[in-house]
């Protein structure tokens, strides 16, 4: 089984970001459950939410490490690889 990338690690900055359509497709995704769960915020409390919402998070977060051609690390500019 290869491993394909759907991530690349950001020029500058700390992350990653999408760069094929799976990564895209799970990038809107995440959003869209957000989104969706904000919405029906007034039936659920606040608490549950914010519960929800930082496992969504936890999740992204694990998704995108797992699924980046590199590593994450803070980048100040596209040419220093080593900063």
């Amino acid at each position: 089984m290869t491993n394909k990338y759907w991530f690349k690690p950001k020029s500058y900055g700390y992350g990653a970001t999408p760069t094929t359509w799976e990564g895209w497709a799970f990038t809107a995704a995440f959003i869209a459950v957000v989104l969706w769960r904000a919405l029906k915020l007034e039936e659920q409390a606040p608490s549950q939410f914010a519960l929800e919402l930082g496992l969504l998070i936890l999740i992204l977060i694990v998704v995108t490490k797992q699924k980046t051609d590199g590593e994450w690390k803070w980048r100040w500019e596209k040419g220093n690889r080593n900063s």
